[in-house]
């Protein structure tokens, strides 16, 4: 890797700013790609100009002046032999109204609109024009930039850095013959590169700028690979770790299914086997286990909790929130209490005396089970013996987080990760390409289809007296806000204001309120009393989004769905459906949708399948909220696109094993160029 501060043609300005945009190296700033481009190639007379389309014109200011009414602006008019051509700038500097003084010769680059005078251009750019200007060779592209970092400081620093002769390829040929065998024509890396930051006249613009020319596509490739390489790399490290070896459960786990009151799905059986598998192993499981909301994970992971129990060793289960590690250490307490399993709870909420009761019981060895939230990783909590870990809804914690568990034990304790949010196969294959994934793709006999419906905020009264019906009928309800108090920016509903309104809406009813900012012992206190049935109807944010399991619950409202991701409604909307009563999930929405909103609302109106619903939110969202990217410390996909690129991965995914066993050297080389450091950031 060739630093910036080697090329003596870079001042310690031009690199201050080029390191606020995350480039170090040449080869980073190489691979600073173009957002779109501007075609300057050739210059339109104002006459053959085209309504909405963008055009380079040349002549002569005739006219300008700064006008006060309607407001203040610039206005200039351009002429050339074939007419006239208006300019508006309704921000400009002294040196604007410089430029465009009377009598200046200038080019201009903008998207022609319709005006009062004709054909117009707000905002163009300019560039005065001299008797050895030519019009550009290629197309202009245009950079993510900076404030201080200009667009041509851009494209000179990286035309320097394109004649220093670091772009070799970096993989065999072997790696693009087999590409091309799945009918993939690639360019060399050098070409690729060069023709997206300076593309010539007649490049596929279009093209060009929803990433799908073979340039594109040569670069995308490359970026799937190192992916792929750097997490079979450390697949490969991990299995090379010790940890303890569990031997299948003789006892307890047979104990267990026999005094539940249902029978496991074929889906749970068949993950239940792959997890005890992999606990009889020498080297870390580390195991995603994904199942749609209410397809009965947490037995799964009781199961194999007790694997680890009858082997002599301490499991811990870390959830996110306090109601959803509550709602765990009340399950296993009443299937595990009869085994004589003994269980510690640890939550950053418990009084001094409970906290130091519970990490005695944890550092001596007595707590076999161990269930809490964040507080489980603090320093001052020892294990005696960890050996199994057990993480709920993971992408909400951070890489450092799951890593502070795991090395809670020596050897390093097995890795259970579980969550709802139902994972698409091209994420799958990229961003938990390091991980074995287990999937519970059926729900347990006897839940009955949620109905969904989608409803304007206009028709809130039916809505109420929807609500008033079903409690008086013996069922329960949520009513769900985004908000706790009010905001300026986003006018939403409230829950503190909606749960006021509740209470005077229904004075026969009893409601609750829960939301983040209460205190642990309030919201505990509030969702035993729903679930005892002493609370009809409950209004609550999104904290109630995962783990809540109240088989009464028949109804669910959520306000504001229009402003809500589609796998965050999914999570919410399997609240309800956990009993045998028909159940409704309404979704309350503004009128005025956005096209993206509307379609994000058709998709959870339309399938129940969390799977199809979690793709949607990937085409629609990214893969940010599959990752909790925020925080994960995984490096992103900067120039492919999991969506458009999905052929090219799964190219790179079969090649990726074969190029690290017989082309070692070549393998670190790609990583230098794609990762740098990065590439040792990949820990899940």
């Amino acid at each position: 890797m060739t630093n910036l501060s080697e090329i003596k043609a870079f001042s310690k300005p031009l690199i201050a700013n080029l390191n606020k945009l995350g480039i170090n190296t040449v080869q980073a700033l190489l691979l600073h790609l173009p957002l779109r481009y501007i075609d300057e190639t050739h210059v339109t007379s104002v006459r053959d100009l085209r309504l909405g389309e963008p055009s380079q014109v040349e002549g002569e200011i005739v006219h300008a002046e700064v006008t006060y009414k309607p407001r203040k602006a610039l206005i200039a008019r351009l002429e050339d032999t074939s007419g006239q051509l208006t300019l508006r700038f309704l921000h400009f500097y002294p040196s604007q109204i410089a430029t465009l003084k009377v009598g200046a010769k200038l080019r201009v680059y903008g998207e022609v609109r319709s005006g009062f005078f004709g054909y117009e251009m707000v905002h163009p750019t300019c560039k005065t024009v001299g008797e050895k200007t030519t019009v550009a060779e290629t197309l202009t592209p245009v950079y993510p930039t900076v404030a201080g970092l200009t667009q041509a400081s851009l494209r000179k620093a990286i035309a320097i850095a394109l004649a220093q002769n670091v772009l070799n390829e970096t993989l065999p040929a072997y790696a693009y013959q087999q590409a091309q065998l799945e009918n993939f024509s690639f360019l060399s890396f050098s070409q690729s590169l060069k023709s997206l930051h300076n593309p010539p006249p007649d490049a596929d613009l279009q093209g060009l700028e929803n990433k799908t020319t073979p340039e594109w596509q040569r670069l995308a490739f490359d970026e799937l690979l190192a992916q792929q390489l750097s997490m079979r790399k450390h697949y490969a490290r991990r299995r090379s770790v010790n940890a303890p070896q569990f031997k299948p459960s003789k006892q307890l786990v047979s104990a267990l299914l026999k005094s539940l009151p249902f029978a496991l799905t074929q889906a749970q059986q068949k993950v239940a086997l792959e997890i005890e598998r992999d606990l009889t192993q020498l080297h870390p499981m580390q195991r995603l286990l994904q199942g749609d909301v209410g397809s009965g994970k947490t037995i799964v992971a009781c199961m194999a909790a007790l694997q680890s129990i009858e082997s002599g060793w301490q499991v811990a289960l870390m959830a996110p929130t306090e109601i959803l590690a509550e709602q765990h250490f009340r399950k296993m307490q009443s299937w595990l209490t009869r085994l004589k399993i003994q269980i510690a709870w640890l939550t950053g909420s418990q009084s001094k005396k409970d906290r130091d009761t519970a990490m005695q019981s944890i550092a001596d060895g007595s707590a076999q089970l161990v269930i809490g939230t964040h507080a489980l990783f603090q320093e001052a909590v020892q294990f005696k013996k960890l050996g199994l870990a057990i993480i709920d809804e993971q992408h909400r914690f951070g890489v450092q987080q799951r890593l502070a568990l795991r090395q809670k034990g020596q050897p390093e304790p097995h890795q259970l990760m579980m969550t709802a949010t139902p994972i698409p196969r091209t994420l799958s294959m990229s961003y938990y390409a390091d991980l074995n994934v287990s999937v519970i793709d059926e729900l347990p006999p006897g839940r009955t289809p949620i109905v969904t419906k989608l409803v304007s905020d206009g028709r809130r009264d039916e809505i109420l007296q929807r609500v008033r019906e079903a409690c008086m009928q013996g069922n329960q309800a949520y009513w769900v806000c985004p908000l706790i108090e009010e905001s300026e920016a986003l006018q939403l509903a409230t829950a503190n204001d909606t749960y006021a309104l509740m209470q005077n809406e229904f004075p026969e009813l009893q409601v609750g309120l829960v939301h983040g900012r209460m205190k642990p012992a309030e919201k505990q206190a509030v969702m035993a009393a729903f679930s005892a049935g002493d609370l009809q109807l409950l209004v609550a944010t999104t904290v109630i989004e995962v783990g809540v399991d109240v088989p009464n619950a028949s109804l669910m409202v959520i306000e504001h769905a229009e402003r809500m991701g589609l796998s965050q409604l999914h999570q919410l909307r399997g609240r309800v459906g956990r009993g045998a009563a028909k159940s409704t999930c309404i979704l309350l929405y503004q009128n005025k949708l956005s096209e993206t909103a509307r379609a994000r609302l058709k998709v959870i109106y339309e399938s129940n399948d969390g799977f199809a619903i979690a793709q949607a939110d990937l085409n629609l969202r990214g893969p940010g909220e599959f990752l909790g990217v925020r925080q994960s410390g995984v490096p992103m996909l900067k120039i492919a696109d999991l969506n458009r690129d999905g052929d090219l991965l799964i190219v790179a995914k079969t090649l990726a094993e074969k190029l690290l066993k017989e082309y070692p050297a070549e393998v670190e080389e790609h990583l230098d160029r794609w990762m740098g450091s990065a590439g040792e950031l990949v820990k899940v």
